[in-house]
């Protein structure tokens, strides 16, 4: 893409399938460097990441030729099967269906970044669905409660 420029931020979140707590700290590092290297090996730039046991924040620098669907769905299919190859858990580890994506500007990255890198504090006094669902509204993003995260 000659001659093409563009600064594209895009936040994107996800959670464990059922909103367990299976991202366990032991491990976590090693989940969040294998995602990196998805989104490298996909020429996309990871700005930050970092989440809780039951959720991920994803910020990324995004080229206009990747589909933000398809890059979502590349990240939790292999990061599952890297998950599970482990054996890290018992049983089978999925993400949910779905995932948020939020696009920011440049001026506003610094925000975005210390709020992906202080999850561990902020989740002290809001669950991973109030925190979601704030970001739906901050957004203007439509939704149905009752279909939020329906396939628990």
């Amino acid at each position: 893409m000659a001659n093409t420029y563009s600064q594209l931020y895009i936040h994107i979140v996800f959670a464990v399938k059922g909103r367990q707590n299976l991202i366990a700290t032991v491990w976590k590092d090693e989940i969040y460097k294998f995602i990196t290297g998805i989104i490298t090996n996909k020429q996309q730039k990871l700005i930050a990441i970092n989440g809780m046991p039951d959720h991920v924040h994803i910020l990324i620098g995004i080229k206009p030729d990747k589909s933000i669907s398809d890059l979502v769905r590349d990240i939790k299919a292999n990061s599952s099967k890297f998950i599970n190859d482990q054996k890290w858990i018992n049983g089978k580890f999925e993400w949910q269906t779905g995932f948020g994506a939020f696009s920011y500007s440049h001026s506003q990255l610094t925000n975005v970044i210390n709020y992906i890198q202080n999850q561990e504090e902020h989740h002290k006094t809001k669950t991973f669905k109030e925190e979601y669902v704030e970001f739906l509204k901050l957004f203007n993003v439509e939704f149905k409660n009752e279909y939020l995260f329906d396939d628990v």
